[in-house]
């Protein structure tokens, strides 16, 4: 008889420590700290998006919304979560949902690790 073993999805995401620092430095660390909050609720939200509109079959709206996502992610120094949501859009390009299905469980998973990275990071000033 096979023996099934249940694999652990984790791995670490990376945030550019350095774009986090330039915002702060540029903006203060009031100001930085509010910019970004907004920017994690958009990128929250933004996540949601994607998620509701492949659920609902929408093809474009998700590689529009996986593009946002990635420019924001960029933006705000979340370099694992802007890679996933690029690798997501293409793969709906390509129209190769196996692979799709897969990238956006990823992008789930690393979009949430994401926001608690960036958010403690904030927080800590």
């Amino acid at each position: 008889m096979a023996q099934i073993t249940a694999l652990a999805v984790s791995e670490p995401v990376r945030v550019d420590a350095r774009r986090v620092g330039d915002i702060v430095n540029e903006l203060g660390e009031s100001a930085a700290q509010n910019v970004i909050g907004l920017a994690l609720e958009q990128l929250a939200q933004t996540l949601t998006t994607v998620d509701d509109a492949l659920s609902q079959g929408d093809m474009a709206q998700g590689i529009a919304q996986a593009d946002g996502l990635a420019r924001l992610a960029w933006q705000v120094g979340l370099v694992s979560l802007a890679g996933v949501a690029m690798d997501l859009g293409h793969c709906l390009e390509r129209n190769d949902m196996g692979a799709a299905a897969a990238v956006r469980a990823r992008l789930m998973r690393i979009g949430n690790q994401s926001l608690t990275a960036i958010w403690d990071r904030s927080e800590l000033g």
